[in-house]
């Protein structure tokens, strides 16, 4: 074999997806049709889980988060409405405004240190497969070449090459009634409103920072970035618009006429200063599509890959880069030989339905923002509901993305099952000081975290010792800017993410005091106990938990 996995795409997908085989002991080869990475700026930062997903990497320092842990946002926007999640103690929405092209960077280096081969400027152009390998046909700068692996995934966008390849069908709609334009720029600063940090435009009013605003006439948002170029955005609905419609590139004279029919006034714009890059971009119509099955044999898909839809609320990445971290540990178990039977199928079972929420969010925030009086009647029934704090925390676990739950099968009894692992501060006993559950996290191997005082539950992992990695601590208490505390009696409202109406919008609800937990590498609770003495019953399901997902012992 050339490598136990080729990975089509050095996107933050590929990427993650290559970090996350690395640390379970595969060899990755990421191959790229790029020769460097893109200057273009795709994303300007991250929404969702993946925060504290990458967090518990350690990861969320080096991609600018600083010293601290991620705390959750006060406010955000759902659909050009305001989100005030200032009142809920239980906020699951994160932000980190990292540039996507530092994402991709810090990604890179990350794998590189990781031993991770990337071959830039290789593109795949075929592929064939049997029950034993993959041979992916690539064109490199030295001519064309074959690879032989174990597995092959697509993370090679929305076009992807790999799924077409093998022929997985991505069914959708496609729109072609919208125009966006967006535009480093530098605007005047006296227009700079220095309270709230929002824009009056002259003879039009205030327009808040970083908020989509929508007018009868379309969208305007105003993104003054700290240490970057401020980047303006309208959306218009233009029936008939397509992406290869012909037109020269976007001047700032064709923003500022866009600026005005949205507005009704004008914005003085000049060119952006500074560092760049600096963006300059037209996009006409959007897809919004699923393929109909992540896995062929031996090739898999991943991030725009499998779904697109549109990027309204910055769904994109939280989505992708948590599709990597389920696969990636499902992936090497099989390559390993350790996998219990279907444990692989349960990437496309785990992450098809997290897929097709993002897909109602978009489409419900799109219709919210589109014009018309019918839209505007409905906006003002929203913004009725977004009076209500469970209506609130409802939407804001749905964008964030932390109302999944996965189903864990017959020992699913405890609250935290299924759902994301609530942030904890420990004392494991080495005389650190508080240890945070995210440094525990780090390598990406699955945590028996034995809290019971007495190590009475490590001895049941034993027999997984090469895999499971068992950890006795005391409890000190919820760790610093998560939601959920350690008695987990912080509780959601229930909802279509949460099908069993127990409540949980933020990954973290449970009943009493946590004495042990088991995590699969996602981070992901496959196994929980509040008894200060597990029982004989309790122990079993902790062995049956752990030959579920880790394989026989």
């Amino acid at each position: 074999m050339s490598a136990d996995v080729v990975i089509a795409g050095a996107g933050p997908n590929g990427l993650m997806l290559a970090c996350e085989l690395s640390l379970a002991g595969v060899r990755p080869i990421v191959l790229e049709r790029l020769p460097a990475r893109t200057a273009e700026n795709r994303a300007n930062g991250l929404v969702g889980q993946v925060v504290r997903m990458l967090d518990r990497r350690g990861l969320y320092g080096r991609l600018g988060g600083g010293s601290e842990p991620p705390r959750p946002t006060p406010a955000f926007v759902f659909g050009a409405l305001p989100l005030d999640l200032s009142a809920l103690d239980d906020n699951p929405l994160y932000l980190l405004q990292t540039p996507q092209l530092r994402i991709e960077q810090v990604l890179e280096e990350r794998a590189v240190e990781l031993g991770v081969e990337i071959r830039r400027g290789h593109e795949l152009t075929g592929l064939t497969q049997d029950a034993e390998e993959v041979v992916a046909d690539v064109a490199g700068p030295d001519g064309p070449y074959r690879l032989r692996a174990r597995y092959l995934v697509g993370a090679d966008g929305g076009r992807s090459v790999t799924r077409k390849l093998t022929g997985i069908g991505f069914p959708g709609v496609t729109r072609n009634s919208t125009v966006s334009r967006t535009a480093s720029v530098a605007v005047p600063p006296e227009l700079v409103d220095p309270a709230t940090g929002g824009l009056n435009v002259p003879g039009y009013g205030l327009v808040p920072p970083f908020m989509h605003h929508r007018t009868e006439h379309g969208l305007f948002v105003f993104a003054p970035f700290p240490g970057r170029s401020t980047l303006v955005t309208t959306m218009e609905w233009e029936p008939g618009a397509a992406e290869d419609d012909g037109l020269p590139p976007l001047t700032l004279e064709e923003l500022g006429e866009s600026v005005r029919r949205v507005l009704g006034a004008d914005l003085p714009l000049g060119p952006a200063t500074g560092p760049g890059p600096h963006l300059m971009r037209r996009l006409a119509g959007g897809n919004t599509r699923l393929a109909d099955r992540f896995r062929d044999g031996r090739v898999l898909l991943a991030g725009d890959a499998a779904h697109v839809h549109s990027a309204i609320g910055g769904p994109g990445l939280n989505l992708g880069l948590q599709d990597t971290v389920n696969l990636g540990w499902k992936l090497a178990a099989e390559i390993r030989g350790w996998a219990p039977p279907g444990l692989l199928d349960g990437y496309e079972a785990e992450r098809r339905p997290a897929a097709e929420r993002v897909v109602m969010h978009t489409q419900a925030q799109s219709a919210l923002i589109a014009p018309g009086e019918e839209v505007t009647a409905l906006r003002r029934l929203f913004t009725e509901l977004l009076g209500d704090r469970n209506v609130v925390r409802h939407i804001a676990g749905t964008m964030a993305g932390a109302d999944v739950r996965y189903d864990m099968g017959a020992g699913d009894v405890h609250p935290l099952v299924g759902r994301w692992a609530p942030d904890l501060s420990l004392d494991t006993g080495d005389g650190t000081g508080p240890v945070r559950l995210a440094e525990l996290t780090a390598d990406a191997r699955p945590l028996l975290l034995d809290l019971t005082g007495n190590a009475s539950l490590t001895g049941e992992a034993a027999g997984w010792d090469d895999r499971v990695k068992a950890v006795t601590a005391r409890l000190l208490g919820a760790a610093p800017g998560g939601p959920g505390g350690p008695d987990g009696s912080r509780r959601g409202s229930g909802g279509p993410g949460d099908p069993d109406g127990d409540g949980g919008s933020g990954g973290d609800g449970g009943s009493g005091e946590i004495t042990a937990l088991l995590l699969r590498p996602d981070c992901y609770v496959a196994w929980a106990s509040s008894s200060p003495r597990p029982d004989s019953a309790e122990r079993a399901a902790l062995r049956a938990a752990l030959a579920r997902w880790f394989g026989a012992p």
